[in-house]
């Protein structure tokens, strides 16, 4: 039997991402993602929002660049896996934590344009000619 390990999620960072080195040099961003469920409330009836919070590490230069360009608020997609961690604390307790490694980071929405230099995130591929589309209006004589 084949073991699936996959997580994807859509919501809003909760906090502003926290981008820290390691000793060998490498880039880890923390993140904290929110993201809500719809479920109904036993005791009124109505339907709710539940939220559900998740943390995030995101390695290298895509960590680089959720530090640079994500702040809190921010609506972010998150593919990648679960990775359960055990420690010990510094009382001596031993810690656990689960927490989604992510694999890609797609920024939704938009920034909030504050400043005119302000440079906007643009994945890459997103500034090629568009050669992939044929022009506006080519597709016309489709029956559908």
């Amino acid at each position: 039997m084949a073991n699936i390990n996959r997580v994807v999620l859509v919501g809003n960072l909760t906090k502003d991402p926290e981008l820290r080195h390691t000793p060998s040099g490498t880039s880890v961003c923390k993140l904290r993602l929110a993201v809500n469920s719809r479920q109904k409330d036993a005791a009124t009836g109505e339907w709710g929002e539940k939220p559900n919070y998740f943390d995030v590490t995101v390695w290298g230069n895509q960590g680089e660049n959720c530090a640079k360009f994500l702040s809190k608020g921010r609506p972010v997609g998150v593919d990648g896996r679960l990775d359960w961690r055990e420690w010990e604390a510094q009382d001596g307790s031993k810690r656990q934590a689960v927490e989604v490694i992510a694999d890609t980071v797609q920024f939704l929405g938009s920034r909030d344009s504050g400043g005119e230099g302000e440079r906007q995130f643009v994945p890459a591929g997103a500034a090629s000619g568009g050669d992939d589309f044929p022009p506006a209006g080519a597709d016309d004589d489709i029956p559908f």
